[in-house]
């Protein structure tokens, strides 16, 4: 069969419609989706939009709020479910793919390709639609770059304004994840501007291309007012997020300070192994087809304005920065991302459209498997969601030990950890969940009549009691 445009176009409609579909389809599971779904909730619930907190009254100072505001008017708009907190996520990525496209296209290359091949990476499929940061600075970071590299090339009287608009993305990186955004984006784009210019010109470029002291400005206006705010609203706040999550987290292997879990230890080196396999299929197509194309890079590069050597400095540079660090995660890797879209489309043609097409399939077909196996019962394993469908009334529930995440956001906020017995002396009726041992303790220490009511996958039991 002849494979064409419209082949691809069904794939990419297909690939972003069964990611919209099954935002709706599994639980919030713990911890990180949980956790965020349910500080969007509480910032909903408490009217508190400047301090996401990690439970009522206690604020959550590891990250900025961009992700939690994009949830929590996910909830304002479709009430509080799993589509709702996650929504927003899925419409960043779809930005990010037609700024993506759009790229592609001004530089004479395929947009649908570019869209395709960043739709159907594997890492971004599953970050689009999941409630966590690394969508909102990916999107914050691809308006960044983009704006960077039309503000470098431009010669026109728009020039001046990407480079406003690269600065505008710094300051959503800012919002959407704090300092590392800079640190990302410097990464990237002053080596390549060394490469181009010499380490002296550089500077001068910058200075001449680019509205360097009116785009910090209007950075720090729209980003540093809600640090101060924040730093007013809860002291400690600055201190904490900078020198901890920025320094010591990434210095420190295995950092201790975190309040709000564990550090994810991991070998030194090990985010460009993390690279490999979570933006796969397209991390391993990219470096194959660049060899077999070899020859066509000798033009590409000084035919198209350094575009080629700039998307890759992009691609890596999320690589490099956490080359050195202990704790890291997969989605780290996800700023450079967008870059891998680009550069695909530059290397391919309409010869190419069979086996690209194959490779599209993989990732939405797998997605479709995943959905048909957390919806079998694996995603309960890590969700409460279930336990909390078998409570029909509104008597009070209490975690007996560890209380998860997804128990605080299925609740609404009325499941509390029991730490003190007293607090169930003159309840008429009450649950309580936990292992089932750690209950049975209790009932037994107690005195308690309760009734066994379930078991979740999550090994956790649910029990009716009522008044001695």
């Amino acid at each position: 069969m002849n494979i064409t445009k419209t082949h691809l176009w069904v794939l990419l409609a297909f690939a972003l419609l069964i990611r919209l579909i099954s935002l709706a389809t599994y639980p919030l599971m713990d911890s990180t989706e949980a956790r965020y779904g349910e500080m969007a909730r509480l910032m909903v619930e408490t009217h508190n939009w400047l301090t996401p907190q990690f439970d009522y009254g206690i604020p959550f100072w590891g990250k900025p709020p961009m992700f939690t505001w994009m949830s929590a008017y996910g909830i304002e708009l479709f009430g509080l479910n799993e589509f709702a907190v996650r929504a927003p996520h899925w419409l960043a990525g779809v930005v990010t793919i037609i700024l993506t496209a759009f790229m592609a296209k001004r530089a004479g290359f395929s947009a649908l390709i570019a869209a395709l091949v960043l739709a159907t990476c594997g890492i971004f499929s599953i970050a689009a639609g999941a409630v966590m940061t690394d969508m909102a600075l990916t999107l914050a970071m691809t308006i960044a770059m983009m704006g960077f590299y039309y503000c470098w090339s431009g010669k026109d009287k728009y020039c001046r304004l990407w480079g406003y608009l690269s600065f505008f993305g710094l300051a959503s990186g800012l919002l959407a994840k704090g300092p590392v955004a800079l640190v990302i984006m410097g990464i990237a784009v002053f080596p390549w501007l060394v490469i181009q210019h010499g380490f002296i010109n550089a500077f001068k470029v910058l200075w001449q291309r680019f509205p360097i002291v009116s785009g910090v400005a209007l950075m720090l206006a729209i980003a540093l007012p809600w640090y101060i705010m924040a730093e007013r609203a809860t002291p400690g706040f600055i201190d904490y997020f900078i020198v901890g999550e920025h320094f010591k987290r990434y210095i420190i292997s295995g950092w201790k300070g975190d309040l709000y879990g564990s550090a994810h230890v991991h070998t030194r080196g090990m985010i460009w192994l993390f690279w490999l396999y979570s933006a796969a299929p397209w991390s391993i197509v990219l470096p194959v087809i660049a060899w077999k194309r070899r020859n066509l890079l000798k033009t590409l590069e000084p035919d198209h304005k350094k575009l080629f050597s700039y998307l890759l400095c992009w691609l890596i540079s999320p690589m490099i920065l956490f080359t050195l660090a202990g704790n890291i995660l997969p989605a780290y890797v996800l700023p450079g991302v967008p870059a891998i879209g680009i550069l695909i489309a530059m290397l391919v043609d309409k010869h190419d459209f069979r086996w690209v097409t194959g490779v599209a399939a993989l990732v939405p077909v797998l997605l479709m498997i995943a959905m048909l196996v957390m919806n079998m019962g694996r995603a309960d394993r890590r969700s409460d969601r279930v336990i909390f469908e078998h409570i029909t009334d509104n008597a009070p529930v209490f975690y007996v030990g560890h209380r998860p995440f997804s128990g605080q956001f299925y609740s609404r906020g009325k499941a509390k950890q029991l730490k003190n017995n007293n607090e169930l002396n003159h309840l008429s009726r009450f649950h309580l969940i936990g292992k089932e041992a750690e209950v049975y303790a209790l009932i037994h220490a107690q005195s308690l009549s309760c009734t066994y009511e379930f078991t979740a996958k999550s090994k956790r039991s649910l029990y009716t009691c009522l008044a001695r």
